[in-house]
């Protein structure tokens, strides 16, 4: 198992960091969004002056995590003389952070991240998603060492839009249904050096769910008003540490792989873009599908992604049935590192009527939820 060295959640966390400055150093380099960075920018700057720790370059602004975005900001971070990271904002962020800082392929120098949008489990793994200039999926990218510091304020992810917190629902709803297949299949999990998933992490990925099912709605319902109730704090939790922890450990199968290849879908483009967790959910569907899972367990799951405002179908991500065969071409690539995670074939006929599948399943149970 994975895990990072140090977790620490709740309303003022930010202020958490100067204090673990052992873990880091001295020198920092702050990299994130504008309004994130914007966001902590006072309580951070104190924090470190409280604790003799330097802000030695900052770059507001970044949003991807791409190649050339890495080897960018791995050159400044060298330049600078920074002999630690701190990423601030959402996945995509933390993901770049993650890369910049690395060994494998940026800086080589430990990496504190301050999570302020719960979308997604990046801030606990280690890896990242890199994407191309069309913002598909182009490559996994994996490291020995897992994050150094992880931060999340609920008194500043509380005040981010409801839809990132339920889009880090939709990618944390995943993980207990990928671990279990990949443990059913003898498949490994998603460290660089792992191996067979340990049960706790099995464990874990299904209590994530546990808190997505028990506390999903009204978490949302508490977001909307900015209010850090338990529901709240249970399900940011949930998006962050337990999916970060179940995934890694327990390792990934079809939902994520699906979303890789829903990435290379043109219409997603089209206002309102969905988001990481948007195509996981419908991932997720579909690989209940394949597995032929219990109609109970179908509905729960469909029936949670309504009440949350996750979608069901394919228009919601811009998805047409022309798309799929190209979307489940790049899924079922034989060198994708976890599309063949599963105990069954995964092939493209499969992966294609198991999406329209999606569709009509969740279109149907759409127009019933919407007819209360």
């Amino acid at each position: 198992m994975a895990a990072p060295n140090r977790y620490v959640f709740g309303p003022g966390a930010v202020k958490e960091l100067g204090r673990r400055k052992q873990l880091l150093g001295s020198k920092a380099f702050v990299l994130g969004g504008t309004r994130s960075i914007n966001g902590i920018e006072d309580d951070m700057k104190a924090d470190f002056a409280e604790h003799g720790l330097d802000i030695v370059g900052m770059e507001k602004g970044v949003r991807y995590c791409t190649k050339p975005e890495i080897d960018r900001l791995a050159a400044k971070v060298k330049e600078s003389g920074a002999d630690f990271v701190v990423g601030v904002g959402g996945g995509s962020i933390m993901d770049l952070a993650k890369a910049v800082a690395s060994v494998e392929y940026g800086a080589g120098v430990p990496i504190a991240l301050i999570n302020t949008i719960p979308s997604t489990d990046a801030p606990c793994s280690a890896l990242s998603v890199q994407y191309d200039a069309k913002h598909a999926v182009e490559a996994v990218l994996f490291y020995y060492r897992s994050p150094d510091l992880v931060i999340v304020p609920t008194d500043v992810t509380v005040q981010a839009p409801v839809k990132w917190l339920v889009a880090g629902m939709g990618d944390a709803l995943a993980t207990r249904f990928e671990a279990e297949a990949v443990a059913i299949s003898y498949s490994p999990n998603a460290l660089i050096d792992g191996g067979r998933p340990p049960s706790a992490a099995t464990k874990l990925a299904q209590f994530c769910y546990e808190n997505l099912i028990n506390f999903g709605y009204l978490a949302k319902l508490a977001n909307e008003k900015q209010a850090i109730t338990d529901a709240y704090e249970n399900v940011a939790m949930a998006n962050t540490l337990l999916s970060g922890l179940g995934f890694e450990s327990g390792g990934l199968a079809a939902a994520h792989a699906i979303h890789d290849g829903l990435t290379n879908s043109p219409g997603r483009f089209q206002a309102p873009k969905p988001e990481h967790g948007d195509l996981v959910a419908i991932g997720t569907i579909a690989q209940l599908i394949m597995e032929n899972q219990p109609k109970a367990l179908l509905e729960e799951v469909i029936n949670f992604c309504l009440t949350v405002g996750l979608p069901t179908t394919l228009a919601e991500i811009g998805t047409t049935y022309d798309d799929l065969e190209m979307c489940a071409s790049a899924t079922c690539n034989p060198a994708h590192p976890y599309a063949h995670n599963n105990p069954y074939p995964l092939t493209v006929p499969r992966l294609v009527d198991a999406l329209v599948a999606t569709d009509a399943i969740g279109t149907a149970y759409r127009d019933k939820f919407m007819r209360r």
